[in-house]
């Protein structure tokens, strides 16, 4: 890895971390895209996986106070339910099923909520968000839009959105990291000190994303997560589909 290319990935961990660490999502769909640009897939997730959960750590840990730990756990369960079938198939992803899962998943962000009500809050709805969250991750590396639907939805407000999705990140982070580690390990000495070189920067953008969290009204936070997400989907989706033709 190049010292040019190694500069630009701190600087696309820190803006990534900074997004997610104001929307919840949304950086970790665009730090996986670079990743996939430059590794196999199975080690793109894996990598994208190790700082996504460092930046979520922090920003779970920033926004501690405001978790609702019963939902976390009630989606950590739905979570391990997934992985387990994944384990059992012997689940292994492809670059053009990856790019088109997660350019057709901001859909679900745009769903009339008349038609589709799903609430986190709600413990069987937490659980299948954790299952279809969880095994999405699993699958494709990210999951934002489908657990973003649960909670977009919710009477809860920004702040324990953040907190409660934070958390539950770090959780289906950790399970992919473990999932793909095999693939992780094909990464050379001075790429793993790249992706710990990275971490200080992951922690900082969260920060940054956390300070101008704090000044953003829940009308425009639930407005731009929809609008962003879709951009970047509209992205995923076109390669995806360049890939197949």
């Amino acid at each position: 890895m190049s010292l040019l290319v190694g500069a630009a990935l701190l600087v696309a961990v820190f803006a990534t971390s900074m997004i997610s660490g104001i929307f919840g999502m949304a950086g970790g769909l665009i730090l996986l895209g670079i990743f996939l640009l430059v590794l196999p897939v199975g080690t793109a997730i894996a990598v994208q996986g190790i700082i996504q959960l460092i930046a979520n750590g922090s920003r779970a840990f920033f926004s501690r106070a405001y978790i609702d730990w019963r939902v976390l756990a009630i989606m950590t369960l739905g979570l391990l339910t997934a992985a387990a079938i994944l384990f059992i198939v012997r689940y292994t992803p492809d670059l053009a099923t990856v790019c088109i899962t997660i350019g057709v998943l901001p859909i679900l962000l745009w769903i009339p909520q008349s038609w589709l009500a799903l609430d986190a809050s709600k413990p069987h709805h937490a659980f299948i968000c954790g299952f279809l969250g969880g095994g999405i991750n699993l699958a494709v590396g990210v999951a934002g839009p489908t657990i973003d639907m649960f909670f977009i939805r919710t009477p809860m407000d920004r702040r324990t959105i953040i907190a409660t999705k934070a958390a539950a990140q770090v959780v289906n982070h950790a399970g992919k990291i473990i999932f793909y580690w095999n693939a992780a390990m094909v990464l050379a000495p001075t790429e793993w000190a790249a992706v710990a070189l990275a971490a200080p920067f992951a922690i900082a953008g969260t920060s940054a994303g956390h300070w101008v969290l704090q000044h953003l009204t829940d009308a425009n936070f639930k407005r731009w997560t929809r609008l962003i997400v879709t951009a970047i989907g509209i992205f995923y989706l076109t390669r995806g589909i360049l890939l197949v033709i």
